[in-house]
């Protein structure tokens, strides 16, 4: 019998998915399971490992159980990851912390001294491991975990990702790939080691992380146990995998120069792929390995479809998606621009391209003749030029290229959002039609890792097939205007950042006397 399936399994924020995939790149069978993201302290943003790891396991053998007889013909299983977790456990493996996720920004007070204190050593860190310096890396956790949890840091034995500790659950050693390695921010990608000079800022030494393998490092088989509480064959291999966002490049078809992949979820992100690394002069974009011979870079924003879900929850009220569809609607009724109506996009702070945990959000313009329906389109506006800006950061890479957009995410519910997307960036915008391209992109990598294509571009998908967005040519001269304006607005405002939190923050413990 031929064994020409695969599972991909992507560890998420919220869930963990996993899904069967047939040799086309098909979706046959699929099984998530949610998990809460605990703040149970400001800036906090944790998840508890053992909830992760069943969760894992739960989705592994519902999948399995739904693919019925197709189970004996399953090849291999693949992982994607969340990228930035950091998680403390003893010499037995056992967890001493929850899984500290990228959201959580405790370590922000390390962070801020460092960049303005040291900039021309940040600046060479940046050029040695390509993420810019920001609380989500596990490099200035472990500089806050050090300081404010010292008894925790000293008894760890190892300090792993998510992703590790579900792997040494099933086979009992401590791996990670190299590109969950270069998220930590203490790997440099040119050595391909774990960097010398960002392992003493973070007081750790190379026994105390992972050993590191590439993306394409697989297990031969099963044990017994898992096998048989998964419902698979023993001789079922296990690719290491690598991270949720290089993945997706690969999983909508985005790998060769010129392509473009856009997600907007809750956050977002904009990511091109090159054959070697590409590095901002001003460390504002992030560059992690796919394999030695595929580097993804780009931006991930922190404000996507969080945003429209405050304007609703602030304007609307009604918790059903028909309440969203209905603002959308309304909003096309604006002309593009908004009437000088501009939304910066900073609800929630901001990663790429500012790399600020105190961004705040603003309207700037409003007017007694702007109502709600400006409003939502300026916020439907904002997010996109603000993922523009960061295509700004790496757009010279592309040359002269044709540029193709590959979008995914929830946001390409909403028409008026996705025509957006293509008028300010000028360009077609493609919409795969799966969903799960972090899980489809780690069956492609582990296809490639196991011997069954020669390249990534080989890659056996014949269903992927895509809604074209076309821009309006109309809406260029007007977005090229509003860009810059918006580009303007968005630096002026940067120097007020620090001001308004500390107003904020003094006013709000004032208040609660």
């Amino acid at each position: 019998m031929l064994r020409n399936y695969a599972i991909g399994i992507d560890i998420g924020t919220t869930s963990t998915k996993v899904v069967l995939f047939d040799e086309k790149g098909a979706a046959v069978a699929h099984h998530s399971k949610n998990y809460p993201l605990l703040s149970e302290a400001p800036g906090a943003a944790e998840q508890k490992p053992d909830e992760i790891f069943e969760a894992v396991n739960e989705s592994l053998r519902e999948t399995v159980r739904k693919s019925g007889d197709l189970a004996d013909r399953i090849s291999f299983i693949s992982f994607s990851t969340a990228m930035h977790s950091l998680i403390a456990v003893d010499s037995e493996g056992t967890p001493l912390t929850n899984s500290i996720t990228w959201a959580d920004i405790r370590s922000e007070p390390y962070v801020a001294p460092f960049k303005s204190d040291f900039s021309e050593t940040a600046l060479e860190l940046y050029k040695r491991t390509g993420v810019p310096l920001h609380p989500m890396t596990p490099l200035f956790k472990l500089q806050w975990l050090k300081n404010e949890h010292p008894d925790i840091f000293q008894r760890a034995e190892k300090f792993v990702g998510i992703k590790d500790y579900i792997l040494f659950r099933w086979f009992g050693e401590w791996h990670t790939d190299q590109a969950s390695a270069a998220a930590t921010g203490l790997w440099n990608m040119h050595t391909k080691k774990w960097d010398e000079e960002a392992l003493k800022l973070a007081d750790v030494t190379p026994e105390k992380l992972p050993s590191l393998q590439p993306t394409t490092y697989y297990w031969g088989e099963l044990s017994e146990v898992l096998a048989k509480k998964s419902g698979m064959n023993s001789s079922v291999k296990v690719v290491i995998g690598a991270t949720d966002g290089p993945l997706s490049n690969l999983g909508v078809g985005a790998i060769s120069p010129g392509d473009i992949a856009v997600t907007i979820g809750t956050s977002g992100a904009i990511r091109t792929t090159s054959a070697t690394p590409i590095l901002d002069t001003d460390g504002r974009t992030f560059c992690y390995p796919l394999t030695e011979n595929h580097w993804v870079s780009g931006g991930p924003v922190n404000n996507g479809g969080i945003s429209f879900q405050w304007i609703h929850d602030t304007l609307q009220k009604e918790d059903d998606s028909a309440a969203y569809e209905k603002l959308s609607r309304d909003a096309e009724q604006i002309q593009p621009g908004a009437e000088g109506l501009i939304f910066l996009p900073y609800l929630t702070g901001e990663r790429a391209p500012l790399w600020d945990a105190q961004a705040k959000a603003s309207f700037i313009g409003l007017t007694l003749r702007h109502n709600h329906n400006h409003m939502v389109r300026a916020v439907l506006e904002g997010c996109i030029l603000n993922l523009f800006s960061v295509y700004s950061l790496i757009k010279s890479h592309v040359g002269n290229r044709e540029v193709k957009i590959f979008a995914t995410g929830g946001f390409t519910n909403s028409l008026l959002w996705k025509q957006i997307l293509a008028d300010v960036f000028q360009t077609n915008v493609s919409i795969p039609e799966h969903t799960e391209s972090s899980c489809l992109g780690a069956v492609l990598l582990g296809r490639y890792a196991i011997g069954e294509t020669d390249t990534l571009e080989e890659a056996p998908v014949e269903t992927k097939q895509y809604e074209e967005i076309t821009p309006n040519p109309d809406h260029q001269a007007i977005y090229e205007e509003l860009f810059h304006l918006y580009q303007s607005l968005s630096d002026t405002m940067q120097t007020q950042y620090k001001s308004i939190h500390d107003f904020q923050n003094k006013h709000k413990k004032e208040s609660g006397k």
